[in-house]
């Protein structure tokens, strides 16, 4: 098919597609499934050196004096390295990993404590030997004094006048000024919308109730780890595990205070990342462990390592207040949202702030958000950061509002569902969204309309928005002479991405995707590109094949019309033929041209480079069925439905295993995972063992049911699709565990000693 020009010129989305919207196999399947894809630990290279980490046995302490003397000393060890042989100077800049600004000297404080330790965990020294066994043998010949400190482990500890501070200079920010005096809040932000003060008083139901969820787990089984190379020309080479090789490329070259040209970042396989692998914590300790020895470092963390040293999702205190009409229109919603951002300020309590009310359409609104310090590791994303915390809660709340109204809960989201130009509070009004497309679909859907019979069972529904962005991504197209063509994208291939930003320039250029061998290229290679997250890629990097990909169409254009003595502009490329609309003869397909090209010593080099706007959100439903055993708590799925506008599936195949991915992370989520924390500030169950993930035997089979209302602002009329599904799960487990036995649940986990104490509580009130 012919391609558009511009952004204002897209090809409407309803249009059926030749590649787009068909499930090839993944470009990269073969490599996965059969071990021969390299992923961070299995790198090598020539005199390879093995890097570990010593970590503070304590939650908050002072670091009097460290002696490294001896384990400098010990056989088999290369280097040492404390947070004296970082850079002191740029503290104050600010370095964006794709998850909002951060301060230079958080992240090099975070890597290697300085003064204080601030979690367990908290990374002091490195080492580097000639064995992985040599380097943790020398972490134990570190001798270092510490002075320990009061810990706060919790939200409501750490938000208390009295609560020992984290730092004695750090002040809350925000609503245009600074607090007095010292706090462990960094940082707060107020949302509104009309007059939610007015909006109460015209509620005939208000209902207002407090929830708690605890920090969890990315979950993925890859962990952290990454090999620097500090060559003898002075550049720093980097093979990592990293969701952003670009941002990763600043973030060292800020840290250890060098040209952002002399350092190269090569991304490698990731095993799941699901926003945990956004941050960095061992980049600059192996690049000056490689300095030191003049030989690539590898570092790679153990499963401890990776639950005590990096971060978790938010742990959050959130308070709700929804008031709605008799006649079931909601009038007013208030919330109050306290997020966790363990040791460093930045626990992007913003997000939930732009989501928690975002699913519907409410006149008067007020969201305050507090940015909250603990003595737990600096929280990072996971899918829709904190967006799944809110939803527990307002879903929660717009359930009860629901029964007490005696309006069925899908029918009461519906009359109050947002919509193309619903007013938001943080920021323009919705463009085009699915939102009451996906509720209908609920609401029509067999899992809803077939009875559940048995005791103690019960069915609820929750829905969820997470927005998307855009920004900037490049991609390269080169052209070979049997009409196949090879892509270099800046993407972080996470789930599948090549595959669908390959199906993008395959469906422009008219030639199968099994056609398009894409790669993801390091910082040297391809043109700057945004992390892979926020869901963003398929969108954006997307787009950025499909310009280069217009642009080989142009040239290639500009060829055929001088092979054939014509006006360039008579000729167009439609499924992979270039024609001339004046003379039906002049036909040539794609390889033929591409053939032609090849012989005459041209190359056809395609290149895109996009910063679009307008990416969309996706809005998610789900129905769920449980049974709850009273006597212990215990929940089980019985059923789940998701259901998804996900604006235009480019890879069908992959959206559904997307939906049913990020739902089984929510499932865990509400159900078994957690930080469980001791009172001196360890975490108890830092194995996969202990921190109970949900497996295919814990679960039914998940449908995934794909919506489609296309994104206006994209050629294709793609949605960002993957952080959505774990929004509602939570909300709407908890909803169906009320139907079933009564009792409300206000906590995550809802882990059996959880739900029995809500069924006890509603028993004896």
């Amino acid at each position: 098919m012919a391609a558009p020009d511009s952004e204002r010129d897209t090809v409407p989305a309803t249009t059926e597609f030749d590649v787009v919207g068909t499930s090839p196999i993944r470009h990269d399947g073969a490599d996965k499934v059969t071990g021969r894809a390299v992923f961070g630990p299995d790198f090598q290279s020539a005199g390879l050196l093995h890097g570990k980490m010593l970590r503070s046995p304590h939650a908050h302490a002072r670091i009097k004096s460290i002696d490294t003397a001896k384990a400098k000393a010990a056989p088999g060890v290369y280097a040492v390295v404390t947070a004296n042989d970082l850079p002191s100077n740029g503290g104050d800049r600010l370095v964006d990993l794709g998850i909002g600004p951060i301060r230079v000297e958080f992240l090099r404080n975070n890597i290697l404590a300085r003064e204080k330790v601030l979690y367990k965990g908290h990374a002091v020294a490195g080492v580097a030997a000639i064995s992985a066994h040599a380097a943790e043998e020398a972490l134990a010949l570190i001798d270092i004094e510490y002075e320990a400190l009061p810990s706060v482990m919790t939200i409501s500890e750490a938000m208390k006048p009295d609560a020992p501070l984290l730092y004695d200079n750090l002040k809350t920010s925000g609503l245009g000024e600074a607090s007095d005096k010292p706090s462990n809040v960094a940082s707060r932000l107020r949302l509104s919308l009309g007059d939610a003060g007015n909006g109460f008083e015209d509620a005939d139901v208000i209902v207002e109730r407090e929830f708690d969820t605890s920090a969890v787990h990315q979950g993925y089984i890859e962990p952290h780890n990454c090999t620097a190379l500090w060559n003898t020309d002075g550049r720093l080479h980097i093979w990592a595990s990293t969701q952003g090789a670009f941002g990763a490329r600043t973030a060292v070259a800020w840290i250890l205070d060098l040209p952002v040209s002399q350092v190269k970042v090569t991304p490698l396989e990731i095993g799941g990342g699901f926003g945990g692998k956004t941050a960095l914590y061992l980049d600059p300790v192996a690049a000056l462990l490689s300095k030191q020895t003049g030989q690539p470092v590898k570092m790679v963390m153990t499963r401890q390592e990776a639950f005590e040293g990096t971060g978790p999702t938010l742990g959050s205190h959130i308070k709700v207040k929804i008031g709605a009409t008799q006649e079931g229109a909601i009038t007013a919603a208030q919330a109050s949202l306290a997020y966790e951002a363990g040791g460093f300020p930045g626990s992007l309590v913003t997000i939930p702030a732009m989501s928690v009310f975002v699913a519907y359409d409410i006149p008067n609104v007020t969201i305050d958000g507090f940015d909250v310090l603990t003595n737990k590791p600096k929280t990072e994303p996971y899918r829709a950061p904190g967006a799944t915390n809110a939803a527990f809660a307002v879903e929660s709340v717009v359930d009860d509002i629901a029964d007490r109204l005696g309006i069925d809960p899908i029918e009461f989201r519906l009359r109050n569902a947002a919509k193309e130009g619903t007013p938001r509070a943080e920021s323009p009004p919705h463009a085009l969204i699915g939102g009451v497309e996906v509720l209908e679909a609920m609401k029509h859907h067999p899992h809803y309309t077939t009875p559940l019979e048995g005791p103690n069972r019960g069915r609820g529904v929750a829905v969820g928005f997470s927005g998307s962005i855009g920004f900037h991504s490049s991609c390269t197209i080169t052209v070979n002479a049997d009409g196949t063509a090879a892509l270099v994208e800046g993407s972080s291939d996470l789930s599948g991405s090549r595959t669908t930003v390959a199906m993008q320039a395959a469906e422009v250029l008219g030639i199968p995707a099994e056609d398009v061998h894409p790669s993801v290229g390091d910082t040297d290679s391809v043109g700057f590109t945004f992390l892979t997250g926020g869901s963003r890629t398929t969108f954006a990097t997307g787009w950025a094949a499909y310009e280069a990909a217009q642009d080989v169409a142009r040239q290639m254009i500009a060829r055929a019309a001088l092979i054939w003595d014509v006006n360039a502009d008579a000729l167009k490329l439609e499924h992979g033929v270039f024609m001339s609309t004046a003379d039906p003869e002049l036909r040539m397909t794609f390889k033929e041209l591409a053939d032609q090209i090849e012989a005459t010593g041209e190359t056809v080099l395609g290149r895109g480079s996009v910063n679009p706007s307008g990416a969309g959100g996706s809005f998610i439903g789900d129905i769920v069925d449980v049974e709850v055993d009273p006597e212990t708590g215990k929940v089980d799925i019985l059923r789940f439905t998701a259901v998804q506008d996900v604006g235009k599936a480019v890879h069908p195949g992959q959206v559904e295993g997307q939906i049913q991915g990020g739902t089984t992370q929510g499932i865990g989520w509400a159900l078994n995972e957690e930080y469980f924390m001791t009172d001196d500030g360890r975490m108890a169950n830092p194995t996969l063992l202990d921190y109970r993930m949900p497996t295919s035997l814990d679960l039914p089979m998940i449908d995934a049911v794909i919506v489609e209302v296309p994104n206006p602002a994209h050629p294709f009329g793609v949605r960002g699709v993957g952080e959505a599904s774990i929004v509602p799960p939570a909300g709407a487990i908890a909803n169906a565990i009320h139907n079933a036995v009564g009792a409300r649940v206000g906590e995550l986990p809802m882990k059996p000693t959880t739900v029995a104490k809500a069924i006890w509580d509603k028993s004896n009130e």
